[in-house]
């Protein structure tokens, strides 16, 4: 297999075959991401993709999973996915899923038949970056969609009967805006119900546009203790049934993981316990010596 650049995947596409189909990401102006700086945009041949599928038959014996990368490969061709998604089952008809990254205006693009059709070719998740709910949020961080666009696009998945899963980005509001980014997420998730949900937190990189933003004092990044009560504002107003929910992610400041509505107070008991604990902790002031 080769690869230009990074290469990333969602955590749990660890057993995945990688196949990169597309390099970058096609939209690339989101202003706290600095993924795809460094690449410009394309979606690589046919014939490169499918003699990377080729050796990688000839190397690994068995394969179940497949992730197609990079950023949103779904904004290919219908008819160019449709040869992929036949051609691994071709050259890997052991493989049980296959998994690929969407913006939501990559699936809204896409028909609910063209869904379907993928799903009947082995398409069985589909990983979208809801970011934040607040369309003033969405706006200012140039995410290019709005909360309906991502409502619309996340109900399209699910109705094609494709696992979602969606994540959402503590902390992407600042301190000016961290109780409408909590609340208005929570409702676009209670509006998509999706599968599964990730939070991590806001961790910029200096190549990302916000990193400036933060230097110029523009945006205030939340305290520890206030990222930890957006998140408990957050998950206090997730409505959601059968929702395994993970914010265990290395840039988050607790690990949490549960599955939604059964694990939802036990979260919020936990989340509450570690802020008293930080408001303790800041009561506590050192006498000088």
């Amino acid at each position: 297999m080769r690869y230009e650049g990074s290469v990333y995947r969602p955590p749990s596409e660890a057993d995945s075959l990688i196949l990169q189909a597309t390099i970058g990401c096609a939209h690339n102006k989101c202003t706290f991401c600095s993924m795809y700086k460094d690449k410009s945009f394309r979606v690589r041949s046919e014939s490169d993709i499918f003699e990377d599928l080729r050796v990688a038959r000839k190397q690994y014996p068995h394969v179940e999973k497949f992730f197609i990368a990079d950023g949103n490969a779904l904004v290919m061709s219908t008819e160019r996915l449709t040869r992929l998604f036949d051609e691994i089952k071709r050259l890997f008809p052991e493989c049980k899923r296959v998994g690929i990254y969407a913006s939501p205006s990559d699936i809204l693009r896409k028909s609910k038949e063209d869904l379907m059709k993928f799903k009947s070719q082995g398409l069985g998740i589909l990983y979208m970056g809801i970011e934040s709910g607040s369309d003033e949020v969405l706006k200012a961080v140039e995410k290019g969609v709005s909360r309906a666009d991502i409502i619309e696009a996340g109900i399209k998945v699910k109705e094609a009967d494709i696992v979602l899963s969606v994540m959402i980005i503590s902390g992407l509001g600042g301190k000016d805006k961290w109780r409408e980014h909590a609340v208005a997420s929570a409702e676009v998730i209670n509006a998509i119900k999706p599968k599964y949900l990730g939070l991590l937190t806001l961790l910029l990189e200096p190549d990302a546009p916000l990193y400036r933003q933060v230097s110029s004092g523009k945006f205030q990044l939340l305290t520890p203790e206030m990222a930890l009560e957006e998140t408990h504002l957050f998950i206090e107003s997730l409505h959601v049934e059968d929702c395994v929910f993970r914010g265990n992610h290395a840039s988050n400041y607790i690990s949490l993981r549960g599955v939604l509505p059964d694990d939802k107070e036990r979260l919020l008991a936990r989340l509450k316990r570690e802020i008293e604990c930080m408001d303790d902790q800041l009561k506590y002031k050192p006498r000088a010596l």
